[in-house]
């Protein structure tokens, strides 16, 4: 879990896929952070994001920096505890503009039975589970 936070702060942002209905939808994320031996990341429940993951939890993670990329396949989980959003507004303060652990919009989600693949074009893939 600790290469795969240190590859997504590496490469800044990432890209998450969520489905809506029978339609894919991807965007761009850069929040993450281990919280309490889980990998966290966070929205906004008023956010189509939030909705599609209560709707379907399966996500996806899709980052890249220089020749190696990284996908993540993981089941999103809401944790509703102040302590896990005040860790995160910690740890990205920027969001305390937008955000607060005590609001009714602020969400965190940790990654349950996720696994992430490394790969390059001219390495064999490798596979880490958390």
């Amino acid at each position: 879990m600790e290469e795969v936070y240190e590859f997504l702060k590496k490469c800044g942002a990432y890209y998450l896929a969520t489905v809506d209905g029978d339609q894919p939808r991807v965007r761009p994320f850069g929040t993450y952070l281990i919280f309490e031996g889980k990998f966290y990341i966070q929205t906004g429940k008023v956010k189509n994001v939030s909705k599609q993951m209560m709707k379907n939890p399966k996500v996806e993670i899709c980052a890249f920096s220089g020749d190696t990329w990284i996908r993540i396949e993981a089941k999103a989980v809401e944790d509703d505890r102040i302590e896990a959003k005040r860790a995160m507004l910690d740890a990205f303060p920027q969001l305390q503009q937008m955000y607060s652990a005590d609001d009714d919009n602020t969400q965190v989600l940790y990654l349950k039975d996720a696994t992430a693949t490394f790969a390059s074009f001219g390495g064999e893939p490798r596979v880490v589970k958390f």
